[in-house]
Protein backbone atom coordinates (compact mmCIF):
# COMPACT_ATOMS: atom_id res chain seq x y z
CA UNK A 1 0.00 0.00 0.00
CA UNK A 2 1.26 3.46 -0.94
CA UNK A 3 0.04 6.58 0.86
CA UNK A 4 -0.13 9.87 -1.05
CA UNK A 5 -0.47 13.29 0.59
CA UNK A 6 -1.53 16.21 -1.60
CA UNK A 7 -3.41 13.59 -3.60
CA UNK A 8 -5.89 16.01 -5.20
CA UNK A 9 -3.24 18.52 -6.30
CA UNK A 10 -1.19 19.21 -9.42
CA UNK A 11 1.26 16.36 -8.82
CA UNK A 12 -0.87 14.12 -6.64
CA UNK A 13 -3.57 13.41 -9.21
CA UNK A 14 -1.30 12.20 -12.02
CA UNK A 15 0.83 10.34 -9.47
CA UNK A 16 -2.20 8.42 -8.21
CA UNK A 17 -3.16 7.55 -11.80
CA UNK A 18 0.35 6.33 -12.64
CA UNK A 19 0.58 4.22 -9.49
CA UNK A 20 -2.77 2.58 -10.25
CA UNK A 21 -1.55 1.90 -13.78
CA UNK A 22 1.40 0.02 -12.29
CA UNK A 23 -0.96 -2.13 -10.26
CA UNK A 24 -0.17 -0.50 -6.93
CA UNK A 25 -2.66 -0.10 -4.10
CA UNK A 26 -3.08 3.58 -3.28
CA UNK A 27 -4.41 5.29 -0.16
CA UNK A 28 -5.03 9.00 -0.76
CA UNK A 29 -5.22 11.48 2.12
CA UNK A 30 -7.46 14.50 1.68
CA UNK A 31 -9.23 16.92 3.96
CA UNK A 32 -12.46 16.55 1.96
CA UNK A 33 -12.97 13.01 0.57
CA UNK A 34 -16.40 13.69 -1.04
CA UNK A 35 -14.81 16.36 -3.25
CA UNK A 36 -11.67 14.38 -4.12
CA UNK A 37 -12.84 13.07 -7.50
CA UNK A 38 -10.18 10.35 -7.54
CA UNK A 39 -10.50 7.01 -9.39
CA UNK A 40 -12.75 4.41 -7.81
CA UNK A 41 -9.83 2.04 -7.13
CA UNK A 42 -8.22 4.56 -4.75
CA UNK A 43 -8.83 4.26 -1.03
CA UNK A 44 -9.66 7.86 -0.11
CA UNK A 45 -9.35 8.74 3.58
CA UNK A 46 -10.02 11.92 5.54
CA UNK A 47 -7.03 13.46 7.24
CA UNK A 48 -4.86 16.52 7.57
CA UNK A 49 -1.15 15.75 6.95
CA UNK A 50 -0.17 18.81 8.99
CA UNK A 51 -1.81 17.08 11.97
CA UNK A 52 -0.03 13.72 12.05
CA UNK A 53 -2.42 12.24 14.62
CA UNK A 54 -5.17 12.36 11.97
CA UNK A 55 -2.96 10.34 9.61
CA UNK A 56 -1.70 7.76 12.11
CA UNK A 57 -4.55 5.24 11.62
CA UNK A 58 -3.94 5.17 7.87
CA UNK A 59 -0.24 4.29 8.09
CA UNK A 60 -0.96 0.66 8.90
CA UNK A 61 0.07 -1.57 6.01
CA UNK A 62 1.74 1.30 4.13
CA UNK A 63 5.18 0.54 2.66
CA UNK A 64 5.97 3.96 1.15
CA UNK A 65 4.54 7.45 1.25
CA UNK A 66 4.65 10.61 -0.83
CA UNK A 67 5.05 13.86 1.09
CA UNK A 68 3.82 17.14 -0.34
CA UNK A 69 5.51 20.11 1.39
CA UNK A 70 2.45 22.36 1.35
CA UNK A 71 0.12 19.66 2.63
CA UNK A 72 2.43 18.49 5.41
CA UNK A 73 4.56 21.48 6.41
CA UNK A 74 6.82 21.51 9.44
CA UNK A 75 5.08 18.57 11.22
CA UNK A 76 6.75 16.29 8.63
CA UNK A 77 9.23 15.15 11.32
CA UNK A 78 6.40 13.91 13.55
CA UNK A 79 4.54 12.30 10.67
CA UNK A 80 7.62 10.39 9.55
CA UNK A 81 8.35 9.25 13.11
CA UNK A 82 4.85 7.77 13.22
CA UNK A 83 5.38 6.22 9.80
CA UNK A 84 8.58 4.52 10.90
CA UNK A 85 6.91 3.18 14.05
CA UNK A 86 4.19 1.62 11.90
CA UNK A 87 6.55 -0.09 9.50
CA UNK A 88 6.67 2.34 6.57
CA UNK A 89 9.94 1.76 4.72
CA UNK A 90 10.27 4.64 2.26
CA UNK A 91 9.44 8.32 1.87
CA UNK A 92 9.48 10.36 -1.34
CA UNK A 93 9.41 14.11 -0.68
CA UNK A 94 8.51 16.80 -3.18
CA UNK A 95 10.97 19.68 -2.97
CA UNK A 96 12.36 22.42 -5.22
CA UNK A 97 15.61 23.25 -6.98
CA UNK A 98 16.01 26.44 -4.95
CA UNK A 99 15.60 24.63 -1.62
CA UNK A 100 19.08 25.62 -0.41
CA UNK A 101 18.63 29.31 -1.21
CA UNK A 102 17.97 31.92 1.47
CA UNK A 103 14.37 31.21 2.60
CA UNK A 104 13.50 34.88 2.04
CA UNK A 105 14.38 34.41 -1.64
CA UNK A 106 12.09 31.41 -2.18
CA UNK A 107 8.72 32.72 -3.42
CA UNK A 108 6.87 29.45 -2.83
CA UNK A 109 7.46 29.71 0.93
CA UNK A 110 5.03 32.62 0.98
CA UNK A 111 2.40 30.28 -0.48
CA UNK A 112 2.95 27.75 2.29
CA UNK A 113 5.55 25.38 0.81
CA UNK A 114 8.06 24.08 3.33
CA UNK A 115 10.42 22.35 0.93
CA UNK A 116 13.53 22.53 3.10
CA UNK A 117 11.80 21.32 6.26
CA UNK A 118 10.12 18.40 4.50
CA UNK A 119 13.27 17.37 2.63
CA UNK A 120 15.33 17.50 5.83
CA UNK A 121 12.68 15.48 7.66
CA UNK A 122 12.79 12.81 4.94
CA UNK A 123 16.59 12.61 4.93
CA UNK A 124 16.73 12.35 8.72
CA UNK A 125 13.77 10.01 9.12
CA UNK A 126 15.63 6.71 9.20
CA UNK A 127 13.56 5.58 6.20
CA UNK A 128 14.82 5.04 2.68
CA UNK A 129 14.29 8.44 1.09
CA UNK A 130 14.19 10.34 -2.21
CA UNK A 131 13.88 14.11 -2.68
CA UNK A 132 12.36 15.49 -5.87
CA UNK A 133 13.90 18.93 -6.36
CA UNK A 134 11.65 20.26 -9.07
CA UNK A 135 12.06 23.21 -11.39
CA UNK A 136 9.19 25.55 -12.32
CA UNK A 137 5.86 23.75 -12.86
CA UNK A 138 4.66 24.30 -16.42
CA UNK A 139 1.09 24.58 -15.13
CA UNK A 140 2.03 27.80 -13.32
CA UNK A 141 1.86 29.56 -16.70
CA UNK A 142 -1.83 28.65 -16.95
CA UNK A 143 -2.48 30.17 -13.54
CA UNK A 144 -0.46 33.29 -14.40
CA UNK A 145 -1.59 33.95 -17.97
CA UNK A 146 -4.74 31.92 -18.62
CA UNK A 147 -7.18 34.75 -18.02
CA UNK A 148 -5.25 37.18 -20.25
CA UNK A 149 -5.00 34.64 -23.07
CA UNK A 150 -8.69 33.81 -22.88
CA UNK A 151 -9.41 37.55 -23.12
CA UNK A 152 -7.05 38.54 -25.93
CA UNK A 153 -3.77 38.06 -27.78
CA UNK A 154 -1.45 40.05 -25.49
CA UNK A 155 0.04 38.81 -22.23
CA UNK A 156 1.33 41.67 -20.11
CA UNK A 157 3.98 40.95 -17.53
CA UNK A 158 7.45 41.78 -16.26
CA UNK A 159 10.88 40.68 -17.47
CA UNK A 160 10.23 39.28 -20.93
CA UNK A 161 13.68 37.65 -21.09
CA UNK A 162 13.48 35.86 -17.75
CA UNK A 163 13.83 32.10 -18.41
CA UNK A 164 12.41 28.97 -16.80
CA UNK A 165 12.89 25.25 -17.51
CA UNK A 166 9.23 24.25 -17.11
CA UNK A 167 8.49 20.66 -16.16
CA UNK A 168 5.31 18.81 -17.11
CA UNK A 169 3.44 17.62 -14.02
CA UNK A 170 3.14 14.14 -15.52
CA UNK A 171 6.93 13.88 -15.82
CA UNK A 172 7.36 14.88 -12.21
CA UNK A 173 4.68 12.38 -11.21
CA UNK A 174 6.44 9.74 -13.32
CA UNK A 175 9.68 10.22 -11.42
CA UNK A 176 7.78 10.15 -8.12
CA UNK A 177 6.15 6.86 -9.11
CA UNK A 178 9.55 5.38 -10.01
CA UNK A 179 10.93 6.53 -6.65
CA UNK A 180 8.02 4.96 -4.75
CA UNK A 181 8.01 1.66 -6.63
CA UNK A 182 11.70 0.90 -7.23
CA UNK A 183 15.11 1.25 -5.59
CA UNK A 184 16.57 3.05 -8.61
CA UNK A 185 16.93 6.50 -7.02
CA UNK A 186 16.91 5.84 -3.27
CA UNK A 187 19.06 8.23 -1.25
CA UNK A 188 19.24 10.90 -3.95
CA UNK A 189 18.27 14.55 -4.19
CA UNK A 190 17.05 14.61 -7.79
CA UNK A 191 17.18 17.95 -9.62
CA UNK A 192 14.35 17.69 -12.13
CA UNK A 193 13.78 20.12 -14.99
CA UNK A 194 12.01 20.27 -18.28
CA UNK A 195 14.10 19.82 -21.44
CA UNK A 196 14.26 23.51 -22.49
CA UNK A 197 15.20 26.90 -21.10
CA UNK A 198 12.48 29.27 -22.30
CA UNK A 199 11.88 32.96 -21.67
CA UNK A 200 8.51 34.44 -20.79
CA UNK A 201 8.13 35.72 -24.34
CA UNK A 202 9.08 32.33 -25.81
CA UNK A 203 6.60 30.52 -23.57
CA UNK A 204 3.76 32.79 -24.68
CA UNK A 205 4.73 32.34 -28.34
CA UNK A 206 4.61 28.55 -27.91
CA UNK A 207 1.12 28.74 -26.42
CA UNK A 208 0.11 30.86 -29.42
CA UNK A 209 1.52 28.28 -31.85
CA UNK A 210 -0.44 25.52 -30.13
CA UNK A 211 -3.65 27.56 -30.15
CA UNK A 212 -3.12 28.90 -33.67
CA UNK A 213 -3.20 32.48 -32.44
CA UNK A 214 -0.69 35.36 -32.70
CA UNK A 215 0.02 35.68 -28.98
CA UNK A 216 2.76 38.01 -27.80
CA UNK A 217 4.29 38.98 -24.49
CA UNK A 218 4.31 42.69 -23.71
CA UNK A 219 6.78 43.65 -21.01
CA UNK A 220 5.50 46.08 -18.40
CA UNK A 221 7.39 47.72 -15.50
CA UNK A 222 7.91 45.45 -12.48
CA UNK A 223 6.04 47.79 -10.15
CA UNK A 224 2.97 47.77 -12.41
CA UNK A 225 3.13 43.99 -12.61
CA UNK A 226 3.43 43.74 -8.84
CA UNK A 227 0.41 45.96 -8.27
CA UNK A 228 -1.65 43.90 -10.70
CA UNK A 229 -0.74 40.60 -9.04
CA UNK A 230 -1.57 41.90 -5.58
CA UNK A 231 -4.88 43.33 -6.82
CA UNK A 232 -5.71 39.87 -8.16
CA UNK A 233 -5.27 38.36 -4.72
CA UNK A 234 -1.68 37.13 -4.61
CA UNK A 235 0.06 37.69 -1.26
CA UNK A 236 2.31 40.74 -1.40
CA UNK A 237 5.32 38.94 0.19
CA UNK A 238 5.07 36.24 -2.48
CA UNK A 239 4.93 38.82 -5.27
CA UNK A 240 7.89 40.74 -3.84
CA UNK A 241 10.01 37.58 -3.61
CA UNK A 242 9.00 36.59 -7.15
CA UNK A 243 9.93 39.99 -8.57
CA UNK A 244 13.25 39.90 -6.75
CA UNK A 245 13.99 36.51 -8.29
CA UNK A 246 13.15 37.81 -11.74
CA UNK A 247 15.43 40.80 -11.24
CA UNK A 248 18.33 38.63 -10.04
CA UNK A 249 18.14 36.08 -12.85
CA UNK A 250 16.79 37.96 -15.87
CA UNK A 251 18.79 37.26 -19.02
CA UNK A 252 20.22 33.99 -17.67
CA UNK A 253 19.42 30.56 -19.08
CA UNK A 254 17.48 28.32 -16.74
CA UNK A 255 19.31 25.19 -15.55
CA UNK A 256 18.74 21.91 -17.41
CA UNK A 257 19.70 18.60 -15.80
CA UNK A 258 18.44 15.77 -18.05
CA UNK A 259 17.45 13.75 -14.97
CA UNK A 260 13.90 13.11 -16.13
CA UNK A 261 15.14 11.40 -19.29
CA UNK A 262 17.76 9.37 -17.40
CA UNK A 263 15.24 8.14 -14.86
CA UNK A 264 12.25 7.52 -17.12
CA UNK A 265 14.22 6.28 -20.12
CA UNK A 266 12.52 8.69 -22.52
CA UNK A 267 12.77 12.41 -23.29
CA UNK A 268 11.09 14.80 -20.91
CA UNK A 269 7.93 16.34 -22.34
CA UNK A 270 8.45 19.72 -23.98
CA UNK A 271 6.56 22.85 -23.08
CA UNK A 272 4.75 22.63 -26.43
CA UNK A 273 3.52 19.17 -25.45
CA UNK A 274 2.37 20.52 -22.11
CA UNK A 275 0.55 23.42 -23.84
CA UNK A 276 -1.17 20.98 -26.20
CA UNK A 277 -2.31 18.88 -23.23
CA UNK A 278 -3.86 21.99 -21.64
CA UNK A 279 -4.99 23.88 -24.73
CA UNK A 280 -8.66 23.74 -23.76
CA UNK A 281 -7.96 25.66 -20.57
CA UNK A 282 -6.47 28.55 -22.56
CA UNK A 283 -9.44 28.80 -24.91
CA UNK A 284 -12.65 30.70 -24.24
Amino acid sequence: MLLVTGATGTIGRPLVELLLGEGAKVRAVTRNPPAAGLPADVEVVAGDPSRPDTIAPFLEGVTALFLHPRAVGTPAVDLLALARERGVQRVVALSAMNVDDDPAEQPSRYNGDRNKEVEDAAVGSGLAWVSLRSSFFAINTLHAWGAQIRAGDVVRGPYATFAESPIHERDLAGVAARALLTDAVVGRRLELTGPQSLTHQELVAIIGDVLGRPLRYQEIPPEAAKQGMVQHGLPEPFVEALMARYAREVGQAAPLTGEVERILGRPARTYAEWAADHAAAFRN
